[in-house]
């Protein structure tokens, strides 16, 4: 099959276009490439690979092309409150105006699988699960247009959304704000870490078995066509003073919590992902496995290069 990758030289796209060389896809990723990343050279010796160096938001030059691809997968997005807070204006063009002209443009016969985020339950009292069924309350623009976004898409007859949490692990577009990432960081470089409302919880899911969710969609898309699945680890609906607790098996470091000031992303939610479960898919690394990933990977690289924004 013939697919196409929006944003794939990005913190998930640089690992998953080797699951898809590796499973003899033909590969082309479309990228603004604004970080200046290097991220997808290896794989250019590879003659099922390619590239084109375009921003999403140039419909018409993706109208000229889109209908040779079998797939897409748009994984071109500004990600997380913060950053889309801070640029709102790309963040509208980008995650909500340009995700809504692409999905224009795709024809019924072409399979759409587009990442979404369980950070629209929002605050859910971070004790009764969320299922794909439970009332969506988005808090930030950036969950908010994910939902308009997925509102959307599913309209479409061969459209999969799954809702991933907090992705976690080592990737080439290394990124160190989402919260496993950057609570690795944090113990490693300041050996200290200050939490606010220690007790609110996420889900969340290492970056490969994304990977391994996607193939797991084409695989089987047949059967899961014109669904929203939650992707995450079962095992890992964690507070924050959890999540430290568990990264002190590894990295000697202390936190203390902070009673009066609030977080600011205020969602605390755990998450049942039994809907993607029940289709066969199983992940295949857990919290500790990312965390000591992330230990050996921060000895190796010159982090503040991959700070979003500062």
């Amino acid at each position: 099959m013939n697919i196409l990758i929006l944003g794939g030289a990005g913190y998930i796209g640089s690992v998953f276009v080797e699951y898809l060389l590796k499973n003899n896809f033909k590969v082309t990723v479309y990228d603004s490439f604004a970080y200046e990343q290097n991220t997808l050279a290896i794989y250019c010796n590879n003659g099922n690979f390619s590239i084109i160096k375009k921003d999403i938001r140039d419909i018409n030059y993706l109208k000229k092309i889109i209908k040779k691809f079998d797939i897409i997968i748009p994984l071109a997005s500004l990600v997380g409150a913060p950053l889309c807070e801070f640029r709102k204006e790309d963040a509208k063009s980008i995650n909500l105006k340009g995700q809504l002209d692409l999905f224009k443009i795709i024809e019924k016969n072409q399979l759409i699988i587009m990442p979404t985020t369980n950070s629209a339950y929002g605050s859910a009292s971070g004790e009764v699960y969320c299922d794909e069924n439970t009332k969506l309350n988005p808090i930030s623009d950036y969950a908010k247009h994910k939902v308009m976004v997925e509102n959307e898409l599913m309209q479409k007859e061969n459209a999969i959304s799954l809702r991933l949490a907090t992705v976690f692990g080592m990737s080439p577009r290394m990124r160190i704000d989402l919260l496993v990432n950057d609570f690795v960081f944090k113990a490693i470089k300041d050996r200290y870490i200050v939490l606010f409302e220690s007790h609110f919880k996420r889900n969340y899911i290492h970056v490969r078995d994304v990977c391994r969710a996607f193939i797991h969609s084409i695989n089987n898309m047949t059967s899961m066509k014109s669904n929203i699945y939650n992707l995450g680890l079962s095992d890992a609906n964690l507070s924050k003073k959890e999540l430290c607790e568990e990264i002190k098996k590894y990295i000697d470091f202390d936190f203390t919590i902070n009673e009066f000031k609030k977080d600011p992303d205020q969602r605390n939610y755990i998450v049942s992902n039994d809907k993607i479960v029940s289709t066969g898919f199983k992940a295949k690394y857990s919290l500790s496995d990312g965390i000591q990933e992330l230990k050996k990977g921060y000895e190796s690289i010159n982090l503040t290069h991959f700070r979003n924004f500062s």
